[in-house]
């Protein structure tokens, strides 16, 4: 399966704009790649259409997930409870750390098992529910 996807330089720790079009097999070594480092950000979508698009950023064991629907609509997913509602956590969004609340954060094997489940189906409604900014 081929997928497009930026994400976070392991070697510089800044995030690479520049889309790649790759085997998903490329992708997931690039977030290996940054899980050894500790935090990461990676936009995915299909090669056939801009949207939808998933990004997940992560720091340590909290992830969030965002969809892009278009140019101007975009959604959080809701958390799977690995944090209390009312606790805020960091994580990059390109290149700078952004704060959540504990209602969006996942742990990160569980959001790159998602976004990995999205580069196989190319759907996002089986993934969970999210809540559109």
């Amino acid at each position: 399966m081929c997928v497009v996807w930026a994400a976070t330089s392991p070697e510089s720790r800044r995030f690479h704009q520049v889309e790649r079009r790759s085997e998903v097999n490329d992708l997931s070594a690039r977030f290996d790649d940054l899980r050894a480092r500790g935090q990461g950000y990676v936009e995915v979508r299909t090669p056939n259409k801009d949207f939808p698009m998933l990004t997940l950023a992560f720091r340590g064991d909290h992830a969030v997930v965002h969809l892009m629907t278009d140019t101007e609509r975009i959604s959080l997913l809701t958390g799977d409870g690995t944090v209390s509602s009312d606790a805020e956590i960091e994580v990059p969004i390109m290149d700078d750390l952004a704060m959540f609340a504990g209602n969006f954060v996942l742990r990160t094997d569980r959001a790159w098992d998602l976004v990995h489940a999205f580069t196989q189906t190319q759907t996002v409604s089986p993934l969970g529910e999210w809540w559109e900014l």
